[in-house]
């Protein structure tokens, strides 16, 4: 089933007198996967809703909720899915879909009816869901990881080397304004998205994984009153759009990011000095 919370966003200003467990609460989603169950969270971040499946012996279908206001789940919204764990399938209207890990499926508005099964139980598929909405329909996609033309950042010397995939964007599968990808940071490298970035037109969700028993701090808010989380291991992040965001782990790890707004440009973003950071 699909959880029923909402993620409301406070004003920047309120991030002053939250305590850690508030931060937490508001900015902070954990325990994603469980077994031949969908988790999902709806925010009032450009509708994004975030959430994982991990099938197990059987397929799990996806449900409509009452907070789409239709009469199935993707009448007017659109949906990415990322799998970050054994090899599975994602059949939609029909269409069957094959990913291995770090594999991306994209379905259009309009698509009625969806499930997400694993080829093997021992081995579970965990699929990484954002959906937002729609208003006009796309082709129904799948992309490889291997198809997704890597883009090198960064350098050892200051620990961010990082090999950026893009998956759902106006250069590759297409979409009305759901843009999605992962970036994998080498080993002996440890951040990411930094010298940070805000981008006003759009917010962004950071899903991170193959953390192991690594600890990950994430750090957030606006540039003169900067807040942190730590995460552990297939956490999400979420970043409104007047946050800068950027992390840093005890070790290399992967991580999913994915945004909706009022454009699908990826570079399009202001950057952040780090001296201007407080």
């Amino acid at each position: 089933m699909i959880h029923d919370s909402i993620r409301r966003t406070p004003r920047p200003q309120d991030l002053i007198g939250m305590s850690t467990q508030e931060l937490r609460d508001t900015f902070h989603i954990a325990h994603i996967f469980s077994p031949g169950h969908i988790h999902a969270t709806f925010t009032d971040l450009d509708r994004l809703l975030v959430g994982g499946v991990m099938p197990m012996d059987k397929p799990v279908e996806l449900p409509n909720h009452k907070e789409t206001g239709r009469a199935y789940f993707l009448e007017r919204r659109e949906l990415g899915a990322i799998n970050v764990g054994g090899a599975g399938k994602v059949v939609a209207d029909g269409h069957s879909f094959a990913l291995e890990k770090l594999d991306c499926v994209y379905l259009p508005m309009g698509t009625k009816s969806v499930s997400f099964a694993s080829d093997d139980p021992k081995s579970p598929a965990k699929f990484y869901i954002l959906s937002c909405p729609a208003h006009a329909p796309h082709p129904m996609r799948m992309m490889k990881s291997s198809e997704a033309a890597p883009v090198n950042l960064g350098a050892q010397e200051t620990a961010n080397k990082r090999t950026i995939y893009k998956f759902i964007h106006q250069g590759g599968i297409q979409s009305c304004q759901l843009v999605m990808g992962l970036t994998a940071l080498e080993p002996g490298s440890v951040w990411n998205s930094f010298p940070s970035h805000t981008h006003w037109r759009r917010t962004e969700i950071y899903f991170y994984f193959d953390l192991g028993d690594k600890v990950l701090s994430h750090f957030f808010g606006e540039l003169e009153e900067t807040r942190h989380l730590f995460l552990h291991n297939e956490e999400v992040a979420l970043s409104p759009n007047w946050s800068m965001h950027f992390g840093c782990g005890t070790g290399n790890y992967k991580f999913i990011w994915g945004m909706a707004g009022e454009n699908q440009v990826f570079d399009d973003m202001d950057a952040v000095k780090p001296v201007d950071l407080r």
